[in-house]
């Protein structure tokens, strides 16, 4: 079941970036937008993520309906995790946010 998401302000904004907001969301979002991911990938995509903030945010993104995690009964185990089909429509707004920052980042001294 996902978390509320509701702000004190009633403003949707507020519900969608409560949701994918923070420093890491945003940026596992748009790597799992490139294809399914293992939890090592994902680490190494993010070297400046523990990885106990990587777990953290996963969790929060599967309980959210945007991220699934599949679990493969292998030794050593496999998991892999991948945007649901309620995370990919977060892809076009992913890559206008991507486009947009690199917009800013020209712009900077």
């Amino acid at each position: 079941m996902a978390r509320r998401a509701e702000g004190k302000s009633g403003c949707s904004v507020e519900s969608a970036l409560a949701v994918i907001g923070g420093r890491w969301k945003g940026v596992v979002l748009y790597w799992l937008s490139t294809g399914t991911l293992r939890f090592g990938e994902l680490r190494r995509l993010l070297p400046s993520c523990t990885q106990r903030m990587l777990t953290l945010q996963l969790r929060e993104l599967e309980q959210d309906g945007l991220v699934k995690r599949t679990v493969y009964a292998e030794v050593p185990p496999r998991v892999e995790y991948e945007l649901t089909p309620f995370g990919r429509s977060l892809v076009p707004i992913l890559l206008d946010l991507k486009a947009w920052g690199e917009r800013y980042r020209r712009r900077l001294p």
